[in-house]
């Protein structure tokens, strides 16, 4: 195991098996993040959709609360990152009254929301009651920008997570936007964390890890990749020819209205269509 651990290393799984399995070979785990598509890949519910059946809605809430309730005890202080269901019609309402359902579930639970005008808004209910958040889908400072200022004077910490490997597919450097969300919450009061994601290889992980990034969500292949590597924390510089340009920073002021910033993004709607894309193919409950 590695000394030098100022970033939480987390582990975006939805088997507990897995969840074990890496941290052994860590030697810790600080957290995990799951969601309906990794619950859909765990072992036990392929098994049960490979007979022909399908979950009804009661059993699939039971079974993703049972998986994410074998995790909650094997992971550190970053909690269990734990998705609702949200299409690009699910009102703010709607996820609110998952997230409180899914809160309940376990101690060291964060309700995972998409970066969208609704999602936004389901967190501000959420802190405001008390609930730990994690923004996912993150491709903008923008977004990230109206997260926390719609998340202010929460006595939890909110995590924020941009999406390193799906802006990279695009041609632009997914790691330009993690440094820009840093340097523009340099300015805040600290409430908000980055949790880097889409992690798809040790060298976006290096990456976070050299820029001391507050958290980053790691698969279990890149994990195993790292540990074989004897847990680097910085790697060998890397020229890239990105076919886009890199990420420009903003100015922006975090002391504005969450709805003044733009918080749509291509990306993160495209995200949302497949999450829901492979719902409905692995898990859409039974009739």
């Amino acid at each position: 195991m590695i000394n030098r651990r100022k970033t939480r290393v987390l582990l975006d799984s939805g088997d507990p098996d897995e969840t074990v399995r890496i941290k052994e070979l860590l030697g810790y785990l600080d957290g995990q993040t799951t969601n309906l598509s990794l619950i859909a890949s765990n072992p036990h519910v392929v098994k049960y959709l490979a007979s022909g059946r399908r979950f009804t809605s009661h059993q699939e809430s039971e079974e993703y609360r049972s998986i994410v309730q074998r995790i909650s005890s094997l992971v550190g202080s970053a909690g269990v990152s734990i998705e609702v269901f949200a299409d690009s019609t699910t009102s703010a309402e709607h996820m609110l009254e998952q997230g409180r359902e899914m809160y309940g579930w376990i101690d060291n639970a964060y309700i995972k929301y998409p970066c969208t005008a609704e999602g936004i808004r389901a967190a501000q209910m959420s802190v405001a009651s008390g609930m730990r958040v994690n923004m996912t889908s993150c491709f903008s400072q923008q977004q990230a920008a109206a997260v926390y200022s719609a998340t202010k004077g929460t006595a939890s910490p909110v995590y924020v997570s941009p999406f390193i490997g799906r802006l990279d597919g695009i041609g632009k450097p997914g790691i330009d936007l993690v440094k820009n969300i840093q340097r523009m919450f340099l300015q805040g009061d600290g409430h908000v964390l980055v949790l880097a994601a889409s992690i798809r290889s040790v060298e976006h992980l290096l990456q976070c890890l050299s820029i001391d990034v507050d958290l980053v969500t790691v698969p279990s292949s890149v994990l195993s990749q790292w540990a074989i590597a004897n847990f680097p924390v910085v790697g060998p510089p890397v020229m890239h020819t990105w076919i886009g340009d890199a990420i420009p920073y903003e100015n922006l002021d975090l002391e504005q209205p969450w709805e003044s910033f733009d918080v749509s993004h291509a990306l993160t709607t495209k995200g949302i269509e497949r999450f829901t894309y492979d719902y409905e193919q692995a898990l859409a409950p039974a009739s």
